[in-house]
């Protein structure tokens, strides 16, 4: 080890791991921790390199050793609470936010951090009340009205769940915020609607078997049964398993065709 200071390797570190290239990041890092083994910004980069990484244990050591030597450090408390969360630890990621300050006086990653906290918890109206929060101060955070809209859809508010979604959709999203939003629109009876937000679903995750099956089911309740067949075919090739319910829905649907023959409906799908 040169003669150099732990602030100035920890500089040098944080430019590696910004640069991409953790590895130098990791090493930098453990060498000066052989001589400064309690030193908090060292390993709180630590932490955060092996975070990305996904080593969640080493990540967790690290980070709490930064907060015994300095535990009123906000960033610090908030990546332990991230690795806690995705460690599946709620409970010691929200005692991690409590720790940084009131919501109403943290900053928007504090208040989005203990909104998907939250969201792996049982107490729905606390997340709910947290993803509000979000709003509060982002009013065009689309993560906050996914959830929002996915938990309204939970509790039968179709209205609201709609609403959210669709202002969710309204940027870029992920497959799953326009699959909610199929879901939804085919609950209120918008088959076309249904219909074009599971395309858009399948746009952005083509492996999303369950939005080809509901996109087939959109379809066939709109009437276009050779439609629905083709995203029937498409579900089957994802993922065989969907066959059950792709052979309940020809059969039960006002616009289905009754097939007797199971593995002539299989080799129908496998065309």
């Amino acid at each position: 080890m040169t003669s150099r200071n732990a602030e100035e390797i920890v500089h040098q570190a944080a430019t590696a791991f910004n640069g991409g290239r953790p590895d130098e990041a990791r090493r930098l890092c453990e060498q000066a921790l052989r001589r400064w083994p309690d030193e908090p910004m060292l390993n709180h980069l630590l932490a955060a390199v092996y975070f990305a990484e996904g080593h969640l244990r080493q990540a967790r050591v690290h980070v709490e050793t930064s907060l015994r030597k300095a535990p009123r450090h906000g960033p610090a408390r908030l990546l332990a609470a991230r690795i806690a969360r995705a460690d599946g630890d709620p409970g010691a990621a929200l005692a991690h936010l409590d720790h940084i300050g009131a919501p109403a006086s943290a900053g928007i990653n504090v208040v989005l951090e203990r909104a998907r906290t939250l969201d792996r918890t049982d107490h729905r109206r606390d997340a709910a009340a947290a993803w509000h929060a979000v709003l509060h101060i982002a009013p065009q955070n689309r993560e906050a009205m996914a959830r929002l809209g996915r938990i309204a859809w939970e509790d039968g508010d179709l209205a609201t769940a709609r609403a959210q979604l669709e202002g969710a959709v309204a940027g870029d999203c992920p497959a799953s915020t326009w699959f909610d939003l199929g879901v939804v629109r085919q609950d209120l009876r918008d088959h076309a609607g249904a219909a074009s937000a599971y395309r858009e679903a399948l746009a952005r995750g083509p492996d999303h078997a369950e939005a080809a099956v509901n996109l087939g089911i959109a379809l066939q309740e709109a009437g276009d049964t050779e439609a629905a067949l083709v995203a029937y075919r498409m579900a089957y090739k994802l993922n065989p398993a969907t066959f059950g319910t792709i052979a309940m829905a020809l059969t039960s649907a006002p616009h289905g065709r009754l097939w007797l023959d199971e593995d002539g409906l299989r080799r129908s799908l496998s065309a």
